[in-house]
């Protein structure tokens, strides 16, 4: 039985009667992080709310005012999972979360329209699709395609739109002989009834479970973004339908104001601004690097030649790189001074150096990464690292004034 949500993919609120309601627990990701949430799954006569299928993605909606969490096919039944419970046999209102289910039909239905004319087109079989949150993705049995092709396949499915052709929901037996001439893949084990076909009309009949649009004009326009690497021997070809198109449109337009803000010019100047740009920084990079060796091998210059000089090196600067650190270590003879240098922020994140005797570094360096909450690792006398506390400096200062004050490393 197809659900009233494929029979009609516009209807966007109904009423039902609930048949069973049993507790039970969802697994998701929330921030990034798995969790798994207590609810209840819930089975209905019918429903509104499309069950996850077909490389189509489940709606999002309400039963009553109970909130829809995820709907999943499971046989000839929907699972809709709430964390509310709900009385078997109770009548319910659902209603659909119309933007997120609009924008599947027109995805959906736009899928089924460049798929058959990138076949016919060019003989590119789609093996595969994704519909994505922002953008979807045709996998395409073919290496590459020329932006020529992209070109010519991107206006041939606009045309098509602007022709106004009716998408038609047909059901076959599955003893018809019209099946053979059906795309789609294999049916899933534990489908019964009917084979339900949507019929783009003189362009292609294709079996599928998922909510269309009614007519090729519904899909407003599609936008070809052009193809990116996929599977072995295939490429993605990355389309948005319809109000995805409108949105992508008006995030572009809101970034070109921004950047004619920032850059002082017209948009058809941008690149060669940025272009300008790209080179001034590499120049002042460069120069950059220049001037902080030049500023190591003074600094490691004027300690060698500091009669009053320690045992004990100990600088900080914001400004550097392990490069930096390391011309200053190879400068200054690390066999009768412990070196600790240390670059970034002064009390949070930075990289840091400790340099000396071997032994010396060998029992000091993890003490070191441990006091600034950091993680390194050394070998020949040198042991760096990142670091998350610069704050705690000082008492890596006392650690190393305390090592070599022991009786055992002064001189006799």
């Amino acid at each position: 039985m197809a659900f009233v949500c494929q029979r009609d993919s516009y209807l966007r609120e109904f009423e039902t009667t609930v048949v069973s309601c049993t507790a039970a627990e969802l697994k998701t990701l929330c921030n990034g992080k798995k969790e798994t949430l207590k609810g209840f799954d819930v089975i209905l006569e019918d429903t509104v709310l499309f069950p996850e299928g077909g490389g189509q993605p489940d709606d999002h909606g309400f039963i009553n005012d109970i909130p829809v969490l995820r709907v999943m096919r499971n046989g000839a039944d929907a699972v809709h999972f709430v964390q509310s419970p709900l009385e078997p046999l109770s009548k319910v209102q659902l209603k659909v979360d119309w933007e997120r289910r609009f924008d599947h039909m027109q995805q959906h239905s736009g899928q089924h329209l460049i798929t058959p004319l990138a076949d016919s087109m060019f003989g590119y079989k789609t093996t595969s699709w994704e519909l994505g949150r922002q953008r979807g993705y045709i996998e395409l049995d073919t290496p590459s395609m020329s932006a020529e092709q992209i070109e010519a396949l991107e206006k041939a499915v606009n045309e098509k739109i602007r022709q106004h052709i009716p998408v038609n929901v047909r059901a076959l037996s599955l003893d018809d002989p019209e099946l053979e001439q059906v795309r789609g893949g294999d049916l899933p084990d534990d489908h019964a009834g009917p084979i339900r076909i949507i019929d783009i009309v003189g362009i292609d009949a294709d079996k599928c479970c998922g909510t269309h649009v009614s007519n090729l004009s519904h899909l407003q326009a599609i936008k070809l973004l052009g193809t990116e690497k996929g599977k072995k021997k295939k490429i993605n070809l990355v389309f948005l339908a319809g109000n995805r198109v409108l949105k992508y449109a008006e995030k572009s337009f809101t970034m070109e104001k921004a950047l004619t803000s920032l850059l002082k010019n017209g948009p058809e100047e941008h690149l060669d601004v940025v272009e300008k740009l790209q080179k001034s920084v590499k120049l002042l990079q460069k120069n950059n690097v220049s001037l902080l060796k030049d500023l190591a091998l003074l600094t490691a210059q004027s300690f060698k030649s500091d009669p009053n000089k320690g045992k004990i090196f100990v600088m900080h600067r914001k400004e550097g790189d392990n490069d930096f650190m390391n011309i200053i270590a190879n400068e200054i003879s690390t066999e009768v001074v412990l070196l600790f240098l240390t670059v970034g922020d002064e009390k949070g994140a930075g990289l840091f150096l400790l340099a000396g005797q071997v032994d010396a570094v060998e029992a000091l360096g993890p003490k070191v990464a441990e006091t600034l909450d950091g993680k390194g690792a050394g070998k020949q006398g040198r042991y760096q690292g990142k670091a998350n506390k610069m704050s705690k400096r000082p008492k890596v200062e006392a650690l190393l004034q305390q090592y070599v004050c022991k009786p055992d490393t002064q001189e006799e």
